[in-house]
C-alpha cells in the first residue's frame, strides 16, 4: 500500500496534547503506524553523563500515531490525501486544492 505520510511533509496534529501544532515529519515507522514529528510530543529524557555526551535532561520527540495526523495543503489548513495517475505514475495530491504533492 502507498503512504500517504512521508518523511518530510509538513503536517498537522489532529488530536491528543498537542492538538492544532504543527511541525515536519522525520521519521515515519509503518509497521507500528507511527510517525516522528519534529518539536510535537516531546518528553524529557534523563540521561547520564559519558566520555562522549553531556547528560542531564534532553528533549526527545516521541512517536505520534498516523491517524492523528494530517497532511498540510498549500493554505495552511488540514486536508486529506488521494491518488491519481498523472502521466503513467502515482502520485499524491490534496483533496482540498486539487494540486500534486
Amino acid at each position: 500500500m502507498a503512504a500517504k505520510l512521508k518523511r518530510g511533509d509538513k503536517v498537522v496534529v489532529l488530536a491528543g496534547k498537542d492538538k492544532g501544532r504543527q511541525g515536519e515529519i522525520t521519521r515515519v515507522m509503518p509497521k507500528e503506524n507511527k510517525a516522528i514529528v519534529d518539536g510535537v510530543n516531546v518528553a524529557v529524557r534523563h540521561t547520564k553523563q559519558s566520555q562522549t555526551s553531556q547528560g542531564g535532561r534532553i528533549p526527545q520527540p516521541m512517536p505520534v500515531d498516523l491517524s492523528n495526523l494530517a497532511l498540510t495543503d498549500a493554505n495552511g489548513k488540514a486536508t486529506r490525501v488521494g491518488f491519481r495517475f498523472e502521466e503513467g505514475k502515482k502520485v499524491r495530491y490534496a483533496k482540498t486544492t486539487g494540486e500534486t504533492l
